[in-house]
């Protein structure tokens, strides 16, 4: 990732963020590569080649990011041959969705999102050109679930029942495509993501107190869209900032980096996501609620622990980096077993440990490297 000095405009901006003062209980590379080999020796099966294989595909998918963003930004080549692994068995048609005919093509617009940003940073990671042209298939079919009828654009997230316009399918999408632009240089890339960022800017998913809810409803007397007022689950907030980033990277405009600081000021001011008794991201929809958090949900905060070190690392003087720190420490502290699984909640206590869990413990690690 490329390094950049964001302008000094901008640190008005951050500053409206309380100071936290933290430093990591232990080295950061240290616990994400134990949080890795954990998640490996707990959760993963070779002769499936993924891990969990009675757990959302997608969590594979987001699993493999973070083991790939590790190598990336280590320089190790540890898991590697697992990761083609992974890939080759995980990119054949799908058993429940043939239709798609492989390369991670699901019933889902944004299950195949994730397999398809895991394959622009095996592309990163290797230079082999099959992958970047994975990505590129995915684009294509996700793209053409877009239209300009309901809610005046958008992807639908449900392909089957072509119904749904949400925020985590069309924020990945933008993701997604601004990175294919960056990786290419081909500019319908960046068309197209640029169409979807003035849509979703403009589609009314992000509230009043400048947080994303989960998506759209139509009134069916009038066709109108407007929020649904969804929980503001933390990954949507994330996957919008790492969109933001990805665009501000292949067009260095500071108004991208604006905007993908006040989503993350937002987060961390919410009473909600970040309860000032622990000062800890939490997902408030299910944490602590009598139902729990299923397995979906479990994922979500790693999510955005990735996308906000990602903004994070294009700042000059690294300003989120103290609330993730706070995050790891907790997280560490509170939530991990001797086996370093973690569990649910980053302020604790552990409850039980699941693929969903531990990779949202690793994104938090590998974000602070």
């Amino acid at each position: 990732m490329r390094s950049l000095q964001i302008l000094a405009g901008l640190a008005g901006l951050i500053s409206m963020v309380s100071p936290i003062q933290a430093s990591t209980v232990v080295d950061p590379s240290t616990a994400a590569k134990a949080a890795i080999d954990a998640m490996n020796n707990a959760f993963y099966n070779p002769s499936e080649g993924r891990w969990s294989p009675d757990v959302a595909w997608w969590i594979s998918g987001t699993a493999l990011q973070a083991v790939l963003d590790y190598m990336h930004i280590t320089g190790s080549r540890d898991y590697l041959s697992q990761a083609r692994e992974i890939i080759d068995k995980q990119k054949a048609p799908l058993p429940g969705w043939p239709q798609g005919g492989g390369n991670f093509m699901a019933d889902s617009t944004d299950d195949t999102a994730w397999w398809a940003l895991a394959m622009l940073r095996m592309f990163d990671l290797t230079g082999d050109k099959q992958y970047l042209s994975i990505a590129m298939q995915d684009e294509e079919y996700i793209w053409h679930y877009w239209t300009d009828t309901e809610c005046g654009g958008g992807i639908y997230v449900d392909i089957r029942a072509m119904t749904y316009k949400n925020a985590i399918a069309n924020a990945l999408y933008i993701k997604l495509a601004a990175g294919l632009h960056l990786r290419t240089g081909d500019p319908h890339y960046l068309t197209r993501a640029l169409k979807a960022h003035k849509w979703f800017m403009e589609s009314g998913m992000i509230n009043a107190e400048g947080l994303v809810n989960d998506g759209l409803t139509q009134d069916k007397a009038n066709g109108v869209c407007f929020n649904n007022e969804g929980p503001t689950w933390s990954y949507l907030q994330g996957v919008v900032i790492g969109g933001l980033v990805e665009l501000f990277r292949t067009i260095p405009d500071e108004t991208y980096i604006r905007s993908a600081a006040t989503l993350a000021n937002a987060v961390i001011s919410s009473s909600k996501l970040t309860p000032p008794s622990t000062g800890v991201l939490t997902d408030y929809a299910c944490e602590g609620t009598a139902a729990g958090c299923n397995y979906d949900q479990q994922s979500f905060k790693g999510i955005f622990a990735r996308n906000l070190g990602e903004l994070d690392a294009l700042i000059v003087g690294r300003p989120y980096r103290a609330y993730l720190e706070q995050n790891a420490n907790s997280a560490y502290q509170k939530a991990r077993n001797a086996d370093d699984t973690y569990g649910t909640s980053w302020a604790g206590p552990f409850d039980a440990s699941s693929l969903a869990k531990q990779q949202s413990a690793a994104s938090l690690w590998v974000a602070l490297l």
